[in-house]
């Protein structure tokens, strides 16, 4: 493998300073080792790769070893400065701003060149924080669905940590309690508090200084949400995370932490009996999944994407939609036609109104699942899907596989059954002719305008959050 241009202008560097210890000029030092002093300046500035033969020739000059000559390090602080200097003018940060690079001299101070990469600094900084646009962060989310979608959704190396931080932590069956929560962070050196003046910017703080995770209060309802918080905010330690480089970066931290949390509160090995149970029984059901280990609807509904095509051999697919229609999270390897824009994004795309996802919010009867065949163009799926409310507004859980596997389900005997021709617009997106015709001209309706069209993405390595209120909130608390 050809050296990269850092290594050279190590390298150069390196001889740079052997000659100069030795008081040679260049066309002595070539003179000695057989080479014309041009080419020998060639070397010294990383612009050439000497052979191995003049590299020896060098150290045997110098009195150095070859292996000095190709240590990684800078030889001093000068060259080290000027090394940096070089990468930081490199990088595409700095290219795109059109501005020639500072050409470094012998004469050019120290401080000069501190200064300068001051700014540099600066320059990068500003950088990391800034914004990723709505397009940059809908093709991270895509290329993320789909990366996840060949791996069926299923990471095995999260899935062993989990159950052996569980194992250490004392757990053996039924749902994970807050105690063993508590215990799982105890062994990773940190003490759960629970405090009511969180930045409204965040979910939960960790001080890494005093190792402490700090929670919303105890008492809001949701025990669910809050032992899944304290494992997610673990699951950065434990996965060795660094601060995100971009909004991919922060986007696969996101879903590898929820992850691991998902892992600890429905543990592979009793899910994947209970689930094997189920579907020998032909009984499979995400409410009972859901019953089994305490959690919420719609986390049982994805942990199922993790496992079930792995370890039950079914494919399926998962929608979360809000009362507008619009899916918020999404998953599926069974090909589902799914809408898309124009970057492959789903995400706030509209479900079709003839999905079971849609259509559940019609139902008279909300306490109980609402089961659905729909033909579509890749074929008949049947789903099963929930509904709920929360203070942002109506939302539904829906799980569902292609008709083969749906014998494996309960539910499995409804007469319920759609005719979805999604993508098609004449489906359900565009009005039948007859009605088009008779209200084209006379209707003017006045749209309700969403802020978030007019809002950038939250800036920063952790979007949204906003430093100063944390630092203040970790000072009251130190």
């Amino acid at each position: 493998m050809p050296p990269t241009p850092l290594e050279l202008t190590t390298l150069g560097h390196r001889i740079r300073h052997q000659r100069l210890a030795h008081g040679f000029t260049l066309d002595e030092l070539g003179a000695k080792v057989g080479v014309a002093g041009s080419q020998l300046s060639l070397i010294e500035n990383g612009k050439r790769e000497p052979k191995l033969s003049l590299l020896q020739a060098i150290a045997h000059a110098t009195g150095a070893q070859v292996a000095d000559l190709l240590s990684t390090e800078p030889p001093n602080r000068r060259a080290a400065l000027e090394i940096e200097l070089e990468r930081a003018q490199s990088s595409s940060v700095f290219r795109q701003l059109g501005i020639a690079p500072v050409k470094v001299t012998k004469g050019m101070a120290d401080e000069t060149i501190e200064s300068i990469l001051g700014l540099h600094r600066e320059l990068q900084r500003r950088e990391r924080e800034a914004i990723a646009t709505p397009e940059e962060a809908r093709r991270a989310n895509t290329e993320l669905r789909l990366k996840m979608r060949e791996l069926d959704n299923y990471l095995p190396e999260i899935e062993k940590l989990a159950e052996k931080q569980l194992k250490s932590a004392g757990h053996v069956s039924g749902a994970l309690t807050h105690r063993t929560v508590s215990i799982m962070a105890e062994k990773l050196g940190f003490e759960l508090i629970y405090a009511n003046d969180l930045p409204h910017s965040t979910r939960s703080v960790t001080d890494l200084e005093h190792g402490r995770i700090y929670l919303p209060p105890a008492s809001i309802p949701g025990g669910h949400g809050l032992r899944s918080m304290a494992l997610q905010a673990m699951a950065h330690r434990l996965l060795g995370h660094e601060r995100p480089t971009d909004y991919a970066d922060f986007l696969q931290q996101r879903l590898e932490i929820n992850y691991y949390a998902a892992c600890c509160l429905m543990p592979e090995t009793a899910s994947v009996a209970f689930l094997q149970q189920a579907k020998k029984d032909r009984n499979l059901a995400v409410e009972d999944f859901r019953d089994a280990f305490g959690v919420t609807h719609e986390a049982a509904g994805m942990r199922l994407t993790n496992l079930a095509t792995t370890h039950l051999g079914i494919r399926l697919h998962f929608l979360r939609v809000d009362g507008s229609g619009a899916i918020t999270r999404v998953y599926e390897n069974d090909d589902l036609p799914l809408p898309m824009d124009v970057t492959g994004a789903v995400d706030g795309q509209a479900a079709c109104r003839k999905f079971s996802a849609r259509a559940a919010f019609s139902e008279q009867n909300r306490t109980t699942e609402h089961y659905q065949y729909t033909d579509t163009p890749a074929g008949t799926y049947w789903c099963s899907t929930q509904t709920g409310t929360t203070s942002a507004g109506e939302f539904s859980i829906t799980v569902g596989v292609p008709f083969d596997d749906a014998r494996w389900f309960r539910g499995r005997e409804t007469q319920k059954r759609a005719t979805s021709t999604c993508p098609d617009e004449s489906c359900c997106r565009r009005a039948p002719a007859d009605v088009a015709e008779r209200w084209s001209g006379k209707a003017w309706p006045s749209a309700r305008v969403h802020m978030q069209m007019f809002s950038p993405l939250p800036r920063g390595a952790f979007p949204g959050v906003d430093d100063n209120e944390v630092y203040d909130f970790l000072d009251r608390h130190a």
